[in-house]
C-alpha cells in the first residue's frame, strides 16, 4: 500500500526489477484514501520456490513480513492463489525453521479480511478459484504448530465478522461479508477443519478455538453437509468427556451437534452417534451435569445435551438400554415424585423454573420413546413410573408438588397425561394398580365441572380444561384399545359409560354454532372410547340406553355443510357411525329406541350426501339395521331432496361403483360382452404372481375395496319387486344385480381358469370339461340376463315413442286451436273494421238462420221473430250485452278528466276488457 505519489524503495533485485514494493511510512493509515502498488506474485513464489534460495531463512522471513505490511489492507481476488502458494510454501518449512511461524500467521491473518476487486464482475470471475484457495486454508491445520492452528481458526471466525475498520483503497473496492461467507461455504473448509479435531486432543486451547470456528460454519446448511462428510458428529461427541476446565468445551460441541441435527442430513447425523463410543460419552456428560451442574449455564447444557439424547433414542434405544443410559435416564424422569436411596439422586437440585420445566418434559420424552421398545418394559414396571406419573394427573388448585408455578404445573400435567397414553398400555398391571380408571374418571369429572377455573399453561385453551379433557379422554382411549377385561369391566363399574355420555351431552351442547377443533377432538374421542367398551359387552350397550341414542341423533344431525368444513368433523361422523355400529345395533330396545327416533333416516340422508369415506360404513350400518323388520318401512318411506327413494338411490352407488371398477356397459346400463359380464380381465402382457396360502386373491380385495356387495345384500333383504321410484333404467341395472352373485363365482372360475393356464397346469380331462361345462354356464346366464335387459329396454323405449307421439298430438292439437283462434279474431276484425265484410256476414248469417228453419207452418197460434230488425251486428242478440270498452287504467276511472286528447296517457292495460250487464232489455 502506498499513498499517491509516494517513493517507494524496492528490495531483492533480480534482473534489474525489484521483487517487492512497500510502503514508505506508517502515516498511510490516517489517509482518506490509499494507492495500491501491484505485485508480481509469481516471481515471488518461484523464488521461494527455487532451490537456490531454500537456505535464505532470514531474507524469506523479511520478504513474507514485506508481503503481509503491502496486503494489510485486503488481498485482491486475482492475487490469491499465488497467495496461498506462498503460504503452503513457507508452511511446510515451519517445523524445520520455527522462524516463519510469525510471518505465516500474519498472512493467514489477511485472509480474514474482504478480499478487494478490481471490477465488479470480479466476485463472479474469481469465485470458484478463491473457494479453491480458501480450501488450502484447512489443509494448514495439519501444520504442527499451535500457534497456526490458532491463527486460522482466528481467521474463520473473522470471515463471518460484519465489521472491518479498513480504509478506501483507490481502485479497488471490499467484497460484502455474505461473499466471504459463500466462498467459505464453497470452499469445503468445514470438512477439513472437521477432519484435524483428532490433531488437538492434547491442546485444549486451540480445541475450543476451532470448535468456535466449528460453530460458525454450522450455521448454514452447506457447511453442515461438508462436516457431516467429515464425520463431525462422531468426532464431536467423542470430545465431550475430554478435560476442559472452563466447561466451554461441552457448551461448544452440544451447540455444533444441534446445528447439525437442524441444518444437516439428520438421519446421517444420528447414525454417526449411534455407536457405543459416543452413547458413553452422552452418557456421562448427561449424569455429571445432573449430579454436579448447579450454575444455569450447566443446567441449559444439560437441557441441550438432553435434546441431542432423545434424537439419538428415536433410532438407538436398545443400545442405550444396553449400555444402562435409559435405566438412568428413567430414574431422573421419576425424581423427586417417586423417593428412592440411589445415591445418583443424592446431590441433584431440581429448580421450578424455566430450565427445570425443561428438564422434566425432556424426561418425559424419552419415557415415551423407551416405552416403544419391549426391553425396557422391566425398567419402566421397577421405577414405578406409571405411579410417579399419576401424581400430576390431580385437580390443579390443589396439587401434591406445592413448588411447581401453576403455568408449569399444568404444562408439565398435559405432558404427563400424553406421557402416560404411552407408558400405561404396556404396563396395565401398574396401571391398574395405581386405580388409574378411578383418577382418571375423577379427574374428568374435574375437569367438565363448572368451577371459574381459568388455564394458563396451554396457549389453545387458556380459559379452559379442554385441553386436559382432550388428553385424558385419549389416555382412556389407549387403555380400552388394550381390550383387557378386567380393565374394561373395572371402567364400566366406576360408571364411565354414563359419565363419558355426560360429558358428550355438554360439549356437543357448548359446540352449537362454534368451530373449535379441540371440541370436535373430544367428541372424538369419546365415542372411541364408548365404541371399544359396548363392542361386546351387551350390559355396556343396555348402560348406553336411550341417553346415548339421544346424543347419536343430535351429531348425526349436522349438516353436510359443517361436515365438510375440514375442521375435524367428518371424522366426528365416521366415529359417530361407528359408534352406533358398537353401542345400538345388535341390542333390541337401542336399535327400537333410534329407529322410533327417525335415526334411520339421517343414515339414509348421511348416505344420499355420497360422501366417498363413509359410503362403506353406512351401507354396512345399513345392512345391520335391516336385520331388524321394523326397519323395511323406514326404507320405503324415505325420501330425499329430490324425492329419491332408497332404491333408486343404491343403484346409483352401484353405477358409480362400477365406473371405479372400471367395469364396462353400454349406456343403458346393458352387458356389452356375455362371455366377460363384469366387463374387467387380466391383460395379455399382465404377469399374475405364484400362488400362495398367504395371498389374497384379486377378487377377494375387489369385494372389499368395494360397495357392490353391500348393495347387493341390501337388496337381497329388501327384495328385487314392488320397488318404489325406480326408472326404466333403473329396472335394467337391477337385473344385473339380481345375478350378481353369479356373476362373481363365474369371475372367481374365469380367473382360475387363468392362474392355471399362467402357472403351465394342464387340469385332468374331467376336471377340464367340468371347467368348460361351467363356463359355458355362466356364458349362457349373461346371455339371459342381457336379453332380460334388452326387452326391457325394447320397451322403454317403445314407451318413448308412445310418449313421443302424444306430445306431438297435443302440440299439434294446440297449434290448431291457436290457428282457429287467430282466424276467428281476423275475422273478428275484419268485419269491425270494413262495413261490407259486416253486412256480407250478416247477410251469410240470416241465410243460415232461414236454412235452419223447419219447412212446415205454423197452423195456430202466433209467430214470433227471433230476431231483431234493424241492428247492424252479426252476433246473437239475447238479454246480457258484451261491451268492449277502453280499461278505467287509461280512463282514470268514471270519475276522471274527460279531456283526454289534450293528456299524454301511460301505454299500458293491454287488450280491451268485457263488462257484461246481465238482463239488458232490449
Amino acid at each position: 500500500m502506498v499513498p499517491t505519489g509516494q517513493r517507494t524503495s524496492g528490495l531483492g533485485k533480480q534482473s534489474g526489477r525489484p521483487l517487492l514494493k512497500v510502503v514508505a511510512t506508517d502515516a498511510d493509515l490516517d489517509q482518506e484514501s490509499l494507492q495500491l502498488v501491484p505485485l508480481d506474485l509469481m516471481r515471488l513464489v518461484k523464488y521461494f520456490d527455487a532451490p537456490f534460495s531454500q537456505r535464505l531463512i532470514e531474507r524469506h522471513v523479511r520478504l513474507l513480513e514485506k508481503v503481509s505490511r503491502h496486503y494489510k489492507y485486503g488481498i485482491p481476488l486475482k492475487d490469491l492463489p499465488d497467495m496461498m502458494r506462498i503460504l503452503q510454501i513457507c508452511a511446510s518449512r515451519i517445523e524445520d525453521f520455527m522462524e516463519f511461524i510469525d510471518p505465516v500467521c500474519d498472512i493467514i491473518k489477511l485472509l480474514g479480511l474482504p478480499f478487494l476487486k478490481n471490477k465488479m464482475s470480479d466476485e463472479a470471475r474469481y469465485t470458484e478459484t478463491a473457494a479453491k484457495s480458501l480450501s488450502h486454508l484447512g489443509d494448514l491445520m495439519y501444520v504442527p504448530s499451535p500457534q497456526v492452528r490458532m491463527q486460522i481458526c482466528s481467521t474463520v471466525m473473522d470471515i463471518y465478522n460484519t465489521k472491518h475498520p479498513i480504509p478506501q483503497i483507490i481502485g479497488f473496492e471490499l467484497t460484502s461479508t455474505s461473499y466471504n461467507v459463500e466462498i467459505a461455504a464453497m470452499s469445503g473448509l468445514a470438512e477439513t477443519l472437521v477432519s484435524s479435531l483428532t490433531l488437538m486432543k492434547d491442546n485444549v486451547q486451540v480445541k475450543i478455538l476451532l470448535l468456535r470456528a466449528l460453530q460458525l460454519l454450522s450455521r448454514t446448511n452447506e457447511n453442515c453437509m461438508f462436516m457431516a462428510r467429515g464425520q463431525a458428529a462422531f468426532n464431536i461427541c467423542s470430545l465431550l468427556n475430554d478435560p476442559d476446565p472452563s466447561g466451554e468445551l461441552m457448551l461448544l460441541s452440544s451447540g455444533i451437534i444441534l446445528n447439525l441435527l437442524d441444518l444437516g442430513p439428520k438421519d446421517e447425523i444420528i447414525k454417526q452417534m449411534n455407536n457405543l463410543e459416543c452413547i458413553c460419552a452422552l452418557k456421562d456428560c448427561v449424569v455429571r451435569l445432573f449430579t454436579t451442574g448447579y450454575t444455569d449455564r450447566e443446567r441449559q447444557l444439560r437441557n441441550d445435551l438432553l435434546v441431542i439424547t432423545t434424537v439419538i433414542a428415536e433410532k438407538s434405544r436398545a443400545l442405550m438400554i444396553d449400555t444402562g443410559f435409559a435405566k438412568q435416564l428413567i430414574l431422573f424422569a421419576t425424581f423427586p415424585e417417586i423417593k428412592s436411596r440411589n445415591p445418583l439422586l443424592g446431590n441433584i437440585q431440581l429448580l421450578h423454573n424455566r430450565e427445570g420445566l425443561k428438564m422434566k418434559r425432556l424426561l418425559m420424552d424419552l419415557l415415551v420413546i423407551f416405552s416403544k421398545d419391549w426391553s425396557s418394559d422391566k425398567i419402566l414396571s421397577d421405577k414405578k413410573v406409571v405411579s410417579a406419573l399419576f401424581t400430576y394427573v390431580i385437580p390443579t388448585e390443589k396439587p401434591e408438588i406445592q413448588d411447581w408455578p401453576m403455568p408449569y404445573f399444568q404444562e408439565l400435567q398435559l405432558q404427563a397425561i400424553s406421557t402416560l397414553s404411552s407408558v400405561a398400555p404396556r404396563l396395565v398391571e401398574h396401571y391398574m394398580a395405581c386405580e388409574g380408571n378411578k383418577r382418571l374418571l375423577q379427574f374428568l369429572k374435574w375437569c367438565s365441572s363448572q368451577d371459574g377455573f381459568v388455564g394458563n399453561g396451554n396457549g389453545c385453551c387458556r380459559r379452559s380444561k379442554n385441553e386436559q379433557i382432550c388428553r385424558t379422554l385419549k389416555l382412556l382411549n389407549r387403555m380400552v384399545s388394550v381390550q383387557d377385561t378386567t380393565l374394561n369391566k373395572d371402567l364400566c363399574d366406576q360408571g364411565a359409560v354414563r359419565q363419558l355420555l355426560r360429558v358428550l351431552k355438554k360439549t356437543n351442547t357448548d359446540a352449537v354454532g362454534k368451530n373449535n377443533t379441540v371440541i370436535l377432538e373430544i367428541q372424538t374421542e369419546i365415542l372411541s372410547v364408548l365404541t371399544s367398551l359396548c363392542e361386546t359387552d351387551s350390559h355396556t350397550k343396555e348402560l348406553f340406553g336411550s341417553q346415548g341414542v339421544d346424543v347419536m341423533i343430535q351429531i348425526l344431525k349436522m349438516g353436510p355443510t359443517q361436515v365438510s368444513s375440514g375442521l375435524g368433523h367428518e371424522r366426528l361422523i365416521l366415529s359417530t357411525l361407528t359408534c352406533v355400529w358398537s353401542c345400538i345395533t345388535g341390542y333390541n330396545i337401542t336399535e327400537d329406541d333410534f329407529l322410533d327416533k327417525q335415526g334411520m333416516f339421517l343414515l339414509l340422508d348421511l348416505l344420499a350426501v355420497n360422501w366417498k369415506t363413509m359410503n362403506t360404513i353406512l351401507l354396512t350400518l345399513l345392512n345391520k339395521f335391516l336385520e331388524n323388520p321394523k326397519t323395511h318401512s323406514h326404507f320405503y318411506t324415505w325420501r330425499g331432496k329430490k324425492f329419491e327413494t332408497v332404491p333408486h338411490l343404491l343403484i346409483q352407488l352401484w353405477n358409480e361403483a362400477e365406473k371405479k371398477l372400471g367395469e364396462v356397459t353400454d349406456k343403458y346400463g346393458r352387458i356389452i360382452d356375455p362371455k366377460n359380464p363384469l366387463g374387467r380381465q387380466i391383460g395379455k402382457d399382465q404377469k399374475k404372481p405364484p400362488i400362495s396360502p398367504n395371498n389374497v386373491t384379486t377378487s377377494t380385495c375387489e369385494v372389499a375395496e368395494n360397495n357392490k356387495s353391500q348393495i347387493y345384500s341390501l337388496f337381497l333383504k329388501l327384495g328385487f319387486s314392488d320397488l318404489p321410484g325406480l326408472s326404466t333404467l333403473d329396472y335394467v341395472t337391477l337385473i344385473a344385480i339380481m345375478r350378481h352373485l353369479d356373476f362373481q363365482v363365474g369371475k372367481v372360475w374365469n380367473k382360475t381358469r387363468q392362474e392355471l393356464k399362467a402357472e403351465n397346469i394342464q387340469p385332468l380331462k374331467y376336471d377340464s370339461d367340468a371347467s368348460n361345462y361351467i363356463k359355458k354356464e355362466f356364458e349362457d346366464l349373461a346371455k339371459r340376463v342381457r336379453a332380460q335387459q334388452s326387452q326391457v329396454i325394447v320397451e322403454h323405449q317403445k314407451m318413448e315413442l308412445e310418449e313421443e307421439q302424444r306430445r306431438y298430438a297435443a302440440i299439434k292439437a294446440s297449434m290448431k286451436q291457436r290457428a282457429e283462434a287467430k282466424k276467428t279474431w281476423d275475422n273478428f276484425v275484419l268485419r269491425t273494421s270494413n262495413y261490407d265484410a259486416l253486412k256480407e256476414a250478416k247477410r251469410i248469417k240470416e241465410d243460415m238462420i232461414e236454412l235452419s228453419r223447419p219447412e212446415y207452418v205454423i197452423q195456430k197460434g202466433i209467430d214470433h221473430a227471433t230476431e231483431i230488425y234493424g241492428l247492424n251486428t252479426t252476433v246473437s242478440c239475447g238479454r246480457v250485452l258484451r261491451v268492449q270498452s277502453t280499461p278505467s287504467e287509461l280512463t282514470g276511472g268514471p270519475l276522471a278528466d274527460t279531456c283526454l286528447a289534450q293528456k299524454r296517457l301511460p301505454i299500458r292495460g293491454g287488450a280491451l276488457r268485457d263488462f257484461r250487464i246481465q238482463r239488458f232489455k232490449f
